[in-house]
């Protein structure tokens, strides 16, 4: 009877052993399709990822449609629709006027500067939000700006070009901290007066 177990110990040993590695064949299988499966359905796998939407503001040509219109508190009620030239830019521009004047002392002291300002952009309306939004930093930036400038400076057209530049790469500066694009293609004086 000892050698009918022994020889029988052996079999169901082999027997065992081949039914655990199916099994664990089988459990890997599974693990591994899982994995898989989840991989493709959260997109890290496959063609159908999603990619991430650029939310910067785009370009607006001419006679295209804003896709993101700026309102200025009804003041474009009457406004008659607007008809592009065929010269310049292929972008359309578009206008922000800051509500108050700007006024400062310059560098050395003994001038004050009081200037009217408008913002111009290509990009579509959000921008001009941004601007309407952020006007209190930019407000603040660009007196700054002005008390950092020398009256000597602005006493010829390449000086109030030069600050026109200055101002708007402060401009954008703010807006890019705030809100991750500037977009302010050039600042216009409506008005501008040194004392």
């Amino acid at each position: 009877m000892s050698d009918d177990q022994s020889t029988t110990d052996p079999k169901t040993k082999k027997k065992g052993g081949f039914i655990k590695a199916v099994l664990l064949g089988i459990v890997l299988l599974g693990a591994g399709g899982g994995g898989t499966y989840a991989a493709f359905a959260s997109g890290l796998l496959g063609q159908h990822a999603e990619k991430a939407e650029d939310m910067q503001p785009k370009l607006v040509l001419k006679g295209m449609e804003d896709p993101f219109p700026y309102a200025d508190d009804g003041k474009d009620k009457d406004k008659v629709e607007i008809v592009h030239g065929t010269g310049g830019s292929k972008y359309r521009t578009a206008y922000y006027n800051f509500g108050e004047e700007f006024t400062s002392n310059l560098t050395d002291g003994s001038a004050l500067i009081q200037i009217s300002l408008a913002a111009s952009t290509h990009h579509d309306g959000r921008v001009l939000m941004w601007l309407h939004e952020h006007e209190t930093a930019l407000r603040s930036r660009v007196l700054v700006e002005l008390a950092s400038t020398d009256e000597a400076e602005l006493m010829g057209v390449a000086g109030k070009q030069q600050l026109q530049k200055r101002l708007a790469a402060a401009i954008n500066q703010v807006l890019e901290e705030r809100e991750g694009f500037g977009g302010v293609a050039n600042v216009y004086f409506r008005s501008l007066i040194i004392q």
